[in-house]
């Protein structure tokens, strides 16, 4: 066992999977020498070479079309978007082509590539270099999603989307890179569509993903102290699939249901968890389900703003006893 941060995680999980398969390459701007924009890749180009981490153009199209060929002439790619917010600027390739490749050649032709970038806000880089946009991508058939939490779950659901044979988004969050974790030694390989409940509970569940997950553990225990409220907390991992199994399952021993989504308001993730909550355990709850979101609104750089916007450990308590106290 070894505490790790959360960017060192992200160096071991893809050297992991690096050292166990040759057909892993890795390509993304400034990632080799450099070391990455968030020094999360260094020591990759020193252990692997130049042939299997390359650094690019500044060009989100070139690194994804290079990406998308790799993989279907048999090579397992991870392609680094640096900032999510540029996910736009290549959004053709993640939405029409190699998402739907698979399914249009009859299976002929698969996909196996990650497209590894930083998600979130919290960092104050501003409008264009703070979006939480896993809701851009969970809405695209073909595509799979995951946003881990903490440095165990980089390393393993780094291993399942390389070794899954579909494309995956990897969204790893800005302002977790300084975070620490314990981390098992040893190989690492989790399971895509697995939620994990981080904090049992029997009074109410909250649904949280990536940065939102240590925010809803310190309210739960805030709720627990301070009001005797005992809520179950489920880090999500993955939007696609989706567990929701374990949700569901959560819904009907406590009765309530949150989200805590960094997305804006509208067209959240946690829309459609809700309404798969209303569709499937309508009447396990014993209220409406809530969610605890970012106003739809382009996230400012300014901290003392930034901070308003976010979800916050006191607005989810206080949205929480609010709601069960109705």
């Amino acid at each position: 066992m070894a505490e790790l941060t959360y960017r060192d995680a992200v160096i071991r999980g893809i050297a992991q999977e690096m050292t166990r398969d040759p057909d892993v390459v890795f390509l993304g701007e400034d990632i080799a020498k450099a070391g990455g924009v968030f020094k999360a890749t260094v020591g990759l180009y020193d252990q692997f070479g130049p042939v299997r981490v390359r650094d690019t153009p500044i060009s989100e199209q070139a690194i994804l079309g290079a990406a998308m060929g790799a993989a279907m002439t048999g090579l397992k790619p991870i392609a680094e978007i640096m900032f999510s917010d540029f996910i736009a600027v290549c959004f053709d390739y993640i939405a029409n082509e190699f998402s739907k490749s698979r399914y249009m050649t009859n299976g002929q032709v698969k996909i196996p590539l990650v497209v590894r970038t930083g998600n979130g806000g919290g960092a104050r880089f501003g409008a264009q270099h703070s979006q939480s946009v896993e809701n851009w991508c969970m809405m695209i058939p073909g595509l799979k999603v995951v946003a881990p939490s903490n440095p165990r779950d980089v390393i393993g659901l780094m291993a399942a989307a390389v070794r899954d044979p579909d494309p995956v988004i990897f969204f790893e969050h800005k302002s977790l890179y300084a975070t620490k974790g314990d981390v098992p030694d040893g190989e690492i390989v989790d399971t895509l569509g697995t939620a994990k409940i981080v904090r049992p509970g029997k009074d109410a569940t909250i649904l949280a993903l990536a940065l939102m997950v240590p925010r809803a553990l310190a309210a739960a225990e805030k709720l627990k102290s301070e009001r005797g409220i005992d809520c179950e907390v489920i880090d999500v991992r993955s939007l696609v699939p989706l567990d929701t199994q374990t949700i569901l399952g959560s819904v009907a021993r406590t009765h309530r249901l949150f989200t805590v989504e960094e997305n804006p308001r509208l067209c959240g993730w946690g829309a459609e968890l809700v309404s798969i909550a209303a569709d499937e355990a309508f009447y396990d709850l014993d209220g409406p389900p809530v969610r605890i979101t970012t106003p739809h609104i382009p996230l400012p750089a300014a901290d003392i703003l930034e901070d308003l916007a976010l979800p916050s450990v006191d607005r989810i308590a206080e949205r929480v006893q609010r709601s069960l106290n109705a």
